[in-house]
């Protein structure tokens, strides 16, 4: 458990998954939609599994340099994080949802990648950590 929060960000839906999003300063101000394959009308706007799936591929690419800099190792500028999130009925009732994360490491060896992604998710990503044992999470080194 954190010692302290050091940072807080404060964002507002409002209208559910056919509605805004806000964030207290202002930065992100989006407009949602429910996605196509969902029975929504998709188009140009975001819904909550891409912005979950852009907050974890964020920070878990955030990790992984952290892990590779902790070991005095420097990533290659193709060094990237994708982020697929699915969402689907669960058999209790509900949704779900699970996250598949393309990680992509240039300029290491097979093994020092591997070390590096293990020690990102298991000790230094927040959202591994939120999601760990709550949500099925694949990593897949590319």
């Amino acid at each position: 458990m954190s010692t302290g929060v050091l940072y807080t960000a404060v964002v507002t839906a409002k209208g559910g998954r056919e509605g805004h999003v806000r964030s207290s300063d202002g930065v992100l101000e989006l407009e949602l939609a429910m996605p196509a394959e969902l029975g929504g009308p998709g188009g140009p706007k975001t819904n909550p599994e891409q912005l979950f799936a852009a907050g974890y591929a964020a920070c878990f690419e955030g990790a992984v340099r952290l892990a590779a800099g902790d070991r005095g190792l420097s990533l290659g500028p193709g060094t990237q994080v994708t982020a697929n999130v699915g969402i689907g009925p669960r058999t209790q009732g509900g949704f779900s949802i699970s996250v598949e994360l393309e990680v992509r490491i240039d300029g290491l060896e097979a093994e020092q990648k591997s070390k590096i992604v293990e020690v990102a998710h298991q000790k230094i990503c927040p959202y591994s950590h939120a999601t760990r044992g709550n949500v099925d999470v694949q990593i897949h080194i590319i």
